[in-house]
């Protein structure tokens, strides 16, 4: 059979600027609070046009990577590590058409397991009343309808999530829940009794806080990725269910 190739698609002169620039970055030839040359020695450097170097310099911004105003003599600032510009760019990831919902599945197992693992050794008297409260919170969202339940549902594993004292625990917990937080939703409205679903779904959670609570990491992250599977298996195929009973079953 002939091999089988993709339509290529061509790169701007202003994304190649975008690369060598976040390399310089990522390598330490750039460090945070250093400035980029300026817009007419960037367009020498590059080759390219001022559109090309104005329009680079946007991406990046928006990235979070440097802070630039037009005509600045002193060139674009290059910032420090933000949280909020790796969520913001996991995020883009995360809605990728690319990206199968199996692989967000099993990327929120492993993050929500490694999360309950981690607030279970850690956990405070403080945290675990936040646990309670958001827990609370769930069960009082239960008469607003599914939208709100789901969103009170994500509180509580936003609450496990910073339990864990790990900024990128949080930081992916926050970008996958966004991704899924329509489907639950979803799922509630379609279910024959929403209520008993709810229900059920906060008799795990009662089980999962309990677990942290005693300090058994290893139970809560068991709970966690049980009922993930059990709440989603049913949209996947059958090989993409392989795949995630595997991070269920430890084996």
């Amino acid at each position: 059979m002939p091999a089988q190739f993709q339509t290529v698609q061509p790169v701007r002169a202003y994304q190649r600027v975008v690369e060598q620039v976040e390399e310089a970055v990522l390598t330490g030839a750039l460090k945070p609070g250093e400035r980029l040359p300026s817009e007419r020695e960037l367009m020498a450097q590059f080759g390219v046009s001022r559109s090309t170097v104005r329009e680079a310099l946007r991406v990046l911004e928006s990235g979070g990577m440097v802070r630039s105003r037009p005509g600045d003599p002193h060139g674009p600032l290059v910032l420090p590590y933000s949280p909020a510009g790796l969520e913001k760019s996991m995020s883009r990831l995360a809605h990728l058409d690319q990206l199968s919902l199996a692989e967000l599945l099993q990327f929120r197992m492993m993050v929500e397991g490694g999360a309950y693992l981690l607030a279970a050794r850690l956990r405070t008297d403080a945290q675990l009343a936040e646990m309670r409260g958001a827990l609370d919170a769930m069960e009082r969202a239960v008469d607003r309808g599914p939208t709100a339940f789901s969103e009170a549902d994500l509180a509580f594993h936003d609450t496990v999530a910073r339990m864990s004292g790990n900024m990128l625990i949080i930081i992916c917990s926050q970008v996958v829940h966004g991704v899924v937080l329509d489907m639950i939703a979803g799922k509630l409205q379609k279910a024959p009794d929403p209520r008993a679903v709810m229900a059920e779904t906060l008799d795990h959670h009662q089980q999962a806080l309990a677990a942290v609570r005693a300090g058994n990491g290893q139970l809560a992250a068991d709970l966690a990725r049980a009922k993930l599977y059990e709440y989603y298996a049913d949209h996947l195929s059958s090989e993409e269910r392989t795949a995630l009973k595997w991070l269920v079953d430890g084996r």
